[in-house]
């Protein structure tokens, strides 16, 4: 498995039968803000040649955190986020197994509540499956990525997330227009308080793939 698979940065829609959400304490809110904080500086920061190691730390310290909140949707989110940009930055056989402990990560966190953290488990589920190879390989598949990024959308249609893979997506899929209207939209998408370094280099992000999809429409 290539390093361009899996950089992130669902289901084909909710869990029919979730579970009630539990509230995180203060201190599952402090772990939290850690674990997004502590990823923007690694993705967006670090050079690539130490994400790899970091984000092996991170994956560790998002664990310790579930055991104390282990139902908690968005701590389990974070380490699938965690997880599959792992698998991203450390590439070949082992990139695999990660992106399945992600997969499985956020359909706990769908199990729990699919409306944690603004639908953000149908979001990184459907860059998963965009991303994934699909069979004999991995699991990859884009009819599934495909709904559950429209899962994510209908959510949070507004995020900066969802309108950026789901643009990734119709790129990938040679749908320009379509790419082109999602990734204006995440382009537009307001900032989020306390995510500034996510935010940056999310923009960073769609402007290159919008860059991309101007140039197919010429």
């Amino acid at each position: 498995m290539s390093k361009s698979i899996l950089r992130g940065l669902l289901l084909g829609g909710a869990l029919a039968c979730s579970l009630p959400g539990f509230a995180l304490t203060e201190a599952g809110k402090l772990n939290l803000q850690h674990l997004q904080s502590r990823w923007s500086e690694i993705n967006y920061q670090l050079p690539e040649a130490q994400r790899a190691a970091a984000f092996e730390r991170l994956a560790g310290e998002a664990e310790a955190a579930l055991k104390g909140e282990p139902d908690s949707a968005e701590l389990l989110i974070w380490r699938g986020i965690i997880l599959s940009t792992w698998a991203g930055a450390k590439g070949g056989l082992g990139a695999l197994e990660l992106a399945k402990q992600a997969r499985a990560s956020f359909e706990q966190a769908l199990a729990i509540d699919p409306k944690a953290l603004d639908g953000s488990a149908y979001t990184s589920l459907g860059v998963l499956y965009y991303q994934v190879p699909g069979w004999p390989i991995g699991f990859g598949d884009d009819e599934r990525a495909e709904g559950l990024l429209k899962q994510a959308l209908r959510l949070n249609p507004d995020g900066v997330d969802p309108n950026y893979f789901y643009g990734e997506f119709l790129y990938r899929e040679k749908r320009y227009p379509e790419a082109l209207e999602a990734l204006q939209k995440a382009l537009a998408a307001p900032l989020r308080p306390g995510r500034e370094v996510a935010d940056a280099g999310r923009h960073r992000e769609v402007e290159v793939l919008l860059g991309k999809v101007r140039a197919e429409l010429k």
